[in-house]
């Protein structure tokens, strides 16, 4: 089976989440058995990892919109209106010319509209810069997605292999439990020692702090689920808060080989996406420093109205189109374009060697997941009928104390190595599920939300 099931769940997931979002409501806290899948959603939904992750997609959106809007014509508005005093007005000093050159009140008002022309190159640039910068944002978004994800599977996991923990430990103490009595019973027919009583109680003092570990990874597990989900714990709860899961631990087939698995991560691995789009927003920076060798034009048209200058009345005012061009071009600047343009170079030269790294980083990511998940593999395929004979050895060792041709160190030994058995089993799954998640991160699976809205 290919690794699709994670695609699915969160792509239905990504659903709910966005019908959520558009009710503006939070999922509250459950009543039922909470699945992986409705956790996913949860996730998805109001994560705090992915909630300040939407805010940086936010601010890069910004700043997307920012560089587009450099090739694009812009509307301005002005006024002005100014009152000085009379005494600061000069009058020209010819005789019998009673005339000054400024009104004691003044205004005017402006419409204009500039379109940049050229720019050597930069306008394009910072155009396509604003595709890039949305495309790098979303990348590093579905990363922190497939973090999240993984995240929330792994504390899932520890959570199941809590409760699996706490079923053994109490199947361990009901056996030991059961061997006390039946030695206390022995003992007062006068066909067992004393000894074996104590040896009994000694037994199933030391199991008991065992469930009680367990029961307190139980807690703590659960604490840190609903922690990572986001949610806020009921303040009227107790330590132990009332989360419960319906999911089981369980093997996932998995049928992907190593150079198949490899070649798709470097294909969809978010992290080397983001780096690639980092390399052309480098080489955008170039061509936009190169600009600056080349003129600015622009073009600029509006129309205008002030009040006159010869008279004394603010409510006569004169209107008037107007229109324009205007060149800038810096000739020489003792190095500064050619600094920018170094330095440009340099950050594309040292963004393509991040592009190689992070593929061979990814690629040893997904090889000592592999690894790992091979090894949980086997130790899980190695425990497959284990507890059915521990669980026999228990029975016969029984049986043949009650015959009186076996021991209590035989029984007591067989107790052991069941619980045992059953501790490694549930360990097992939960390493092969976490190991499976891992993999599957390493990948890239699940990764790919096309939005975080």
């Amino acid at each position: 089976m290919k690794l699709r099931f994670l695609n699915v769940l969160l792509l239905s997931a990504a659903l709910a989440a966005s019908a959520a979002a558009q009710t503006n409501t939070v999922f509250p806290w459950p009543t039922q058995p909470l699945t992986l899948h409705e956790a996913l959603e949860v996730t998805l939904r109001q994560s705090p990892l992915i909630l300040k992750a939407k805010q940086d997609v936010e601010e890069a959106y910004g700043i997307a919109l920012e560089l587009r809007s450099a090739i694009r014509p812009r509307l301005t508005a002005s006024g002005m209106y100014q009152a000085v005093d009379n005494a600061s007005i000069e009058v020209p000093p010819i005789p019998g010319f009673n005339f000054q050159f400024q009104n004691d009140q003044s205004w005017n008002a402006n419409i204009l509209v500039n379109q940049p022309v050229f720019a050597g190159g930069k306008l394009r640039s910072r155009v396509r810069a604003g595709d890039l910068t949305e495309e790098a944002a979303l990348a590093q978004f579905q990363a922190l997605v497939a973090d999240a994800v993984l995240e929330v599977k792994v504390n899932y996991d520890d959570v199941l292999l809590a409760a699996e923990q706490i079923k053994t430990q109490e199947a361990s103490v009901a056996l030991l439990e059961q061997e006390l009595t039946d030695q206390k019973r022995r003992f007062d027919a006068g066909t067992a020692p004393r000894f074996n009583v104590l040896r009994a109680e000694v037994e199933l003092a030391n199991a008991r702090p065992k469930l009680i570990r367990a029961q307190n990874f139980f807690r703590i597990t659960k604490n840190n689920l609903a922690t990572r989900l986001g949610w806020d714990i009921p303040t009227n709860t107790t330590e132990n808060i009332p989360l419960e899961l319906a999911d089981r631990l369980e093997a996932r087939p998995f049928d992907l080989s190593l150079p198949v698995a490899i070649a798709r991560g470097l294909q969809q691995r978010p992290e080397l996406t983001a780096r690639k789009t980092d390399v052309k927003l480098r080489r955008e920076g170039v061509k936009q420093a190169q600009a600056d060798y080349y003129p600015s034009v622009g073009i600029a048209g509006g129309y205008q109205w002030r009040s006159t200058i010869f008279q004394d009345d603010l409510s006569v005012n004169f209107d008037g189109w107007t229109a324009g061009a205007q060149m800038n071009w810096t000739i020489w600047d003792f190095g500064a374009t050619r600094g920018r343009v170094k330095a440009a170079k340099a950050r594309l030269e040292r963004s393509e060697v991040d592009v190689d790294d992070t593929s061979r980083q990814i690629e040893r990511e997904i090889r000592t997941a592999y690894s790992n998940f091979i090894e949980a593999q086997q130790v899980l395929d190695s425990q497959q009928k284990v507890i059915e004979q521990a669980e026999e050895a228990v029975r016969l060792a029984m049986a043949r104390n009650d015959a009186g041709s076996g021991t209590q160190l035989d029984v007591l030994s067989a107790q052991t190595a069941l619980t045992d058995a059953r501790t490694t089993q549930s360990i097992a799954l939960r390493d092969y599920a976490v190991a499976l998640a891992r993999l599957e991160r390493a990948i890239g699976e699940g990764a790919r939300l096309t939005s975080p809205k």
